[in-house]
């Protein structure tokens, strides 16, 4: 009879050495190297296995997606659930992430069966949960279970039409003999749960915990099995959520849905643009509101700006949802090409709201949020600004004018400073002026009117 054989494998990469290791060779993380068994590969799957199909035999058509009952979830999704596909869903602790899911599965009970796996929490303190949020429940089953094994036999007697996991860090098969959460436990669970996903076309949700650096717990296999990866996103302490698409074969990876944290709830956002302008403060130096894409999506959002004085000899340089190697550049084309003095300026750029975004289209906003801040002249309260900026000073068009104009002009906004090749058969909406510049000099001739 074979025997077991031992291996060390890194909790954060997942590399595999035959001996133990200080440091490990792949990721260069220190003692992340644990001790694992694993039992000769000679039991049988857990899942059905599957048939063979002629490729024209297989229908082309596309499938008719699942309305998980939450607008955001839904787009996020990209138009819905998939029958079949395997959803991760990450974020801190405390972010919403169970709520959410029983929010969706309550909602799909309604139509078919739902196995909710609670392997953090009993099943009355998910009954608590159910209570407050007003779930219905008739056809939602709670198991508290952590073994895979006993997973896999409910769900054979169930036979349910959507499964969620809290949390795949939590479940264990005893075909491997290293603790609850150790890479390859995480591998081999998601690896079984998959196949049971594709094979009864059983869509399955799974919570994953986060590290500290806000990647998902577990090996980056894990996000490579899935068919869609998730993450909430916000503070804790902040009643909204951005539930953000970073994988998704079944639609784009540029969506957003927008929360609010409820007593009752997670609550949609129909309008996340209202939303994020509600607290914008009136005749504010270094304010300014971007329009900005997410996915199929515009947003209106405020960028603000503080340039004041340094105290010490190094001046202090944050950046809070923005990339701040993108500021970096955006400060030195402001001191070299439109000739503002920032050397020895502490600079600080917040996008309100919580909202993190990375397009290049927020370089022009900054340099006017940066330049409102330093002059201590408000802009214009009525203007939009967008476009991106290269380094020599230009400004370059970015993608989809349109919809960010009708958004601004759709909120009352009256005039948008753009990149003048984006004006290119655009025609402006009612009350809506449109000015274009083609370098970055020319913006502060305008938004100071």
């Amino acid at each position: 009879m074979a025997k077991a054989r031992s291996f060390f494998t890194c909790q954060q990469c997942g590399y595999q050495a035959p001996k133990w290791l200080g440091k490990c060779p792949d990721c260069q993380q220190w003692n992340t190297l644990a001790e694992e068994q694993v039992q000769p590969a000679n039991s049988r799957s857990l899942a059905a296995p599957g048939k063979l199909q002629k490729l024209s035999d297989i229908s082309s058509t596309a499938e008719d997606r699942i309305s998980c009952g939450l607008t955001e979830l839904d787009r996020t999704l990209g138009g819905g659930l998939v029958p079949g596909s395997l959803i991760l869903v990450g974020g801190d602790p405390g972010i919403g992430k169970s709520t959410l899911l029983l929010q969706a599965v309550d909602y799909l009970a309604r139509d078919g069966i739902a196995l909710y796996v609670t392997a953090e929490e009993s099943s009355r303190q998910v009954k608590l949960r159910g209570e407050r949020l007003g779930a219905r429940g008739e056809h939602l089953f709670l198991l508290a279970e952590t073994s895979l094994e006993e997973i896999f036999k409910r769900v054979a007697e169930l036979k349910p039409d959507f499964l969620v996991i809290d949390s795949i860090q939590t479940i264990f098969t005893r075909t491997i003999e290293s603790a609850p959460g150790s890479v390859s436990q995480v591998r081999e669970c998601a690896g079984q749960l998959m196949l049971l996903a594709k094979g009864q076309g059983l869509p399955t949700f799974l919570i994953g915990h986060v590290t500290k650096d806000g990647s998902i717990a577990g090996p980056r296999v894990l996000e490579h099995m899935v068919d869609t990866v998730l993450y909430f996103e916000g503070d804790p302490g902040h009643p909204y959520r951005i539930l953000r698409a970073v994988k998704n074969r079944f639609g784009s990876t540029n969506e957003i849905g927008v929360f609010e944290m409820q007593e009752t709830g997670l609550r949609e956002v129909a309008n996340p643009s209202e939303l994020f302008l509600s607290e914008r403060p009136d005749k504010s130096a270094g304010s300014v509101v971007v329009p900005a894409m997410e996915g199929s999506r515009p947003i209106l959002v405020e960028l603000q700006a503080l340039v004041s004085s340094s105290s010490f000899g190094t001046p202090q340089r944050t950046a809070i949802g923005i990339d701040h190697k993108r500021m970096a550049l955006l400060i030195a084309i402001l001191d070299k090409k439109v000739e503002l003095q920032l050397a020895g300026q502490d600079i600080f750029v917040n996008v309100a709201g919580g909202v993190r975004l990375d397009e290049p289209a927020l370089d022009l906003a900054t340099i006017a949020a940066l330049a409102s801040s330093h002059l201590n002249r408000p802009i214009h309260a009525q203007t939009v600004i967008f476009g991106e900026v290269g380094l020599t000073g230009e400004v370059r068009a970015v993608s989809q004018p349109e919809l960010r104009i009708k958004e601004a002009a759709r909120l009352g906004f009256s005039r948008c400073i753009l990149p003048r090749s984006s004006l290119k058969n655009i025609k402006a909406p009612a009350g809506m002026k449109l000015s274009g510049i083609r370098h970055a000099s020319e913006l502060l001739e305008l938004i100071f009117d």
